[in-house]
């Protein structure tokens, strides 16, 4: 069974989203002290949490912030708020994903079950290394080396990479790395998937790769690799 941490202050949505993810067999925990969110969050260990930007006493920013610090624990927003700056600032942030409320339980299940298929099933398998650029990509531990150092990537980045990766050269659409992500690319906006690219290269800076992820306006994303004779 999967714990799930439910950081919202709204009793009866906690409540009722607590209710209806029990009926889907996962185990939902909330938070007793809002002043003390991470301590609850290293006590209960979640497998992934879903938290709100409005929150008394630090807004769910600073948690995210905090838990993201601490761990790479697949992070779902859910709030009211509807401004693009929030959506960019939570994907900055590193979280996985943004649903506004109010939402459809369909849409929350969907994106759950979405997350935690990607980032478990794709945990659990064997250590991988892949080269590239000069670089080692160790996609179970979702680092990345080089003579310059090593990045640690979240699960989002590093599939993203995996995939223009394994299609080296080649452009894969936008459209299909938002179905590999999130699977109903209907719910996600086009954003979303922007931000987490140019998340992605920003990691890749120090290490001098980020060039290599490059942009095809109108068509979608390509990792390049040098030819070999």
């Amino acid at each position: 069974m999967f714990k799930i941490m439910l950081i919202e202050d709204d009793a009866t949505l906690f409540h009722e989203v607590q209710e209806r993810l029990s009926q889907w067999s996962y185990d939902v925990y909330g938070i007793k002290d809002f002043s003390s969110v991470l301590q609850e969050f290293t006590d209960v260990q979640p497998d992934l949490v879903i938290i709100d930007i409005q929150l008394p006493k630090f807004d769910g920013f600073h948690w995210c912030r905090m838990i993201r610090s601490h761990s790479n624990v697949p992070i779902i927003f859910l709030s009211s708020r509807d401004h693009p700056t929030d959506m960019v600032m939570s994907m900055q942030l590193g979280a996985d994903d943004f649903i506004q409320k109010p939402f459809h339980f369909d849409v929350l299940i969907a994106k759950i079950q979405a997350t935690l298929r990607r980032v478990y099933n794709y945990s659990t398998e064997r250590t991988e290394l892949r080269a590239w650029r000069g670089a080692t990509v160790e996609f179970g531990k979702n680092t990345i080396s080089s003579p310059q150092g090593t990045v640690e990537l979240t699960k989002n980045e590093m599939y993203i990479l995996k995939i223009l990766m394994e299609r080296k050269n080649q452009i894969v659409s936008r459209e299909e790395l938002i179905k590999s992500l999130w699977d109903h690319e209907h719910f996600v906006s086009d954003n979303t998937l922007t931000v987490n690219v140019n998340r992605l290269r920003k990691k890749l800076e120090p290490l001098g790769l980020d060039p290599y992820i490059e942009t095809k306006v109108g068509q979608g994303y390509i990792a390049t690799e040098e030819a070999h004779a």
